[in-house]
């Protein structure tokens, strides 16, 4: 299939977009890359550039273009050669270069010569997950978790002590009093340990975190000074039987593959820098 070169541009493009929006000053600008862009020279000879923006800063507008060549080897000093000659006859355009392979040592040092920054804009590959010693890069991070519901309560019996109510003869106990309330309105206050929960927070205390227990499960407990509240009502309590189900614990785990964010790499040759361009705006750079 040929190769016009239109889908590297684009990709290029998309990089360097990325760029300049995260700069200050080019994002107040609200800088736009255009593709093809064609500029009469002082010839009056129109010319084509694969990339091109500009923006004005202090009176001074600053313009730029880039070439664009996806080819499978380096870039021989003849390439630079046509770009110096479409610039040539433009002032105050800065020319930048840019391809997946790389240069040939000529021109490298023709670019050099004439200030074209030379770039090798590509997809990602195994040497960006890697630090400039060698050292592998977190690429992918798997979570696993352990879900635990909370305990349900299915049964919930106070054992009031008699004592206490027969001591209390001012109650009208010859009246029922109803407990069925919700579970964040009955409460147990104990008095001897210092604390006051209710059963909502006794069915999160029931909740075996972390562990793979699960069924149907009965729970006794006595006091020494405690109270059972619900609206008006204060009883003393002297034990509880609490009958509760937790569920079967849920594992899962899910998978975050960094390299699905990062979008490409720009590699600046001249000053021995690159940086990795990910979704959502962010960048990284690194020395090569």
């Amino acid at each position: 299939m040929y190769n016009n070169g239109r889908e590297y541009e684009h990709f290029v493009a998309t990089l360097q977009q990325a760029l300049l929006n995260a700069e200050i000053i080019t994002t107040q600008k609200n800088i736009q890359i255009e593709l093809n862009k064609k500029i009469i020279d002082n010839c009056g000879i129109e010319r084509e550039f694969d990339l091109y923006w500009e923006y004005e800063l202090g009176g001074i507008i600053y313009k730029t273009v880039i070439e664009c060549k996806d080819y499978n080897s380096k870039i021989a000093v003849d390439k630079i050669d046509a770009l110096i000659g479409k610039i040539e006859d433009i002032p105050d355009l800065k020319a930048v270069f840019a391809t997946k392979q790389g240069y040939q040592s000529g021109a490298k040092k023709k670019a050099e010569q004439h200030k074209i920054d030379l770039l090798i804009i590509r997809e990602q590959n195994e040497s960006d997950w890697k630090d400039i010693d060698g050292n592998s890069l977190i690429k992918t991070i798997e979570v696993a978790m352990h879900i635990n519901m909370p305990a349900r309560i299915t049964n919930f019996e106070p054992h009031i002590d008699n004592e206490w109510l027969k001591n209390n003869i001012d109650m009208d106990l010859s009246k029922s009093f109803n407990l069925s309330g919700f579970n964040n309105e009955i409460f147990i206050e104990d008095i001897a340990r210092n604390e006051k929960y209710s059963l909502f927070d006794l069915s999160n205390r029931l909740t075996t975190l972390g562990s793979d227990e699960y069924g149907s499960f009965v729970k006794h407990e006595q006091f020494d000074n405690a109270f059972i509240c619900y609206k008006d009502i204060k009883l003393k309590l002297d034990s509880f039987i609490c009958e509760y189900v937790i569920e079967k614990p849920s594992k899962n785990s899910i998978v975050i593959d960094f390299s699905k964010e990062l979008i490409g790499v720009i590699e600046y040759l001249q000053r021995g820098r690159k940086k990795s361009i990910f979704k959502r705006g962010i960048i990284k750079e690194q020395k090569i």
